[in-house]
């Protein structure tokens, strides 16, 4: 397989989880990936082994750091943005420094992530941002500051949509439901909860999303832009 052979690939977020399955899918349709982590310097560099690409240790909270490592991995044919946190809890007792924290890998990164990757980007480049269900529904307390801000990358999309169209550089989000991965584990306590709410009753499976994310990515795909793409088992309908 080689739908993406020498293809520049860039993922924020990727030594990990979804962030994972992305890299080595791109990885393995022959693509130059790069992708950047902050806490998890070992499953980095272990993927980066297993699947010949690079790692770049990046903050996503810090927007200048963001902003150079885009910069200076050069023209990107593809960006994907991962990196994200949540921050759970009473909005009423929450530390304000963790929620602005929040926004700035969650909002603040991916918006500064897609202008600078756009600066450089070839004629019909992609750009893709992994949101969340949760950006259409929120079924239970505690995760306002998270679902805000999964809500916001909609707007971005729509607007950078409009920015970069004449250009033919698409841009979408993709928001999947609960995933298995150490965040989310498929037997984790919120099991049963989560699955109440789905007509498939299982956690999707990285590669699943991956799978979408490499369909946008691809030719079939250059009339979508700034589009919500929903893998979520039903959790929102």
């Amino acid at each position: 397989m080689a739908a993406f052979q020498d293809k520049s690939v860039l993922v924020l977020g990727g030594s990990r989880g979804i962030g994972a399955a992305i890299v080595r899918r791109f990885a393995a349709e022959g693509a130059k990936v790069t992708f950047t982590y902050s806490g998890s310097r070992g499953a980095a560099e272990e993927l980066a082994r297993e699947t010949g690409t690079a790692a770049v240790a990046t903050d996503s909270a810090d927007r200048d750091a963001v902003i150079a490592t885009v910069r200076g991995s050069g023209p990107l044919d593809i960006l994907v943005v991962n990196a994200g946190i949540a921050v759970f809890g009473d909005a009423l007792d929450q530390d304000p420094d963790a929620i602005d924290r929040l926004f700035r890998i969650n909002i603040h990164a991916p918006y500064h992530a897609a202008v600078e990757a756009a600066r450089q980007m070839p004629e019909g480049g992609r750009i893709i941002v992994i949101g969340s269900v949760n950006g259409d529904r929120m079924p239970i307390p505690g995760m306002a500051s998270y679902a805000l801000s999964k809500s916001a990358l909609q707007g971005l999309a729509r607007g950078l949509a409009r920015d970069f169209g004449p250009r033919g550089i698409t841009i979408n989000v993709v928001q999947p439901g609960p995933v298995d991965t150490d965040a989310n584990p498929a037997d984790g306590p919120m099991r049963d909860l989560m699955h109440s709410f789905m007509a498939i009753k299982r956690h999707g499976r990285p590669e699943e999303v991956a799978g979408m994310v490499a369909w946008l990515a691809g030719p079939e795909a250059g009339f979508v832009t700034g589009a919500m793409h929903t893998i979520d088992g039903a959790f929102g309908a």
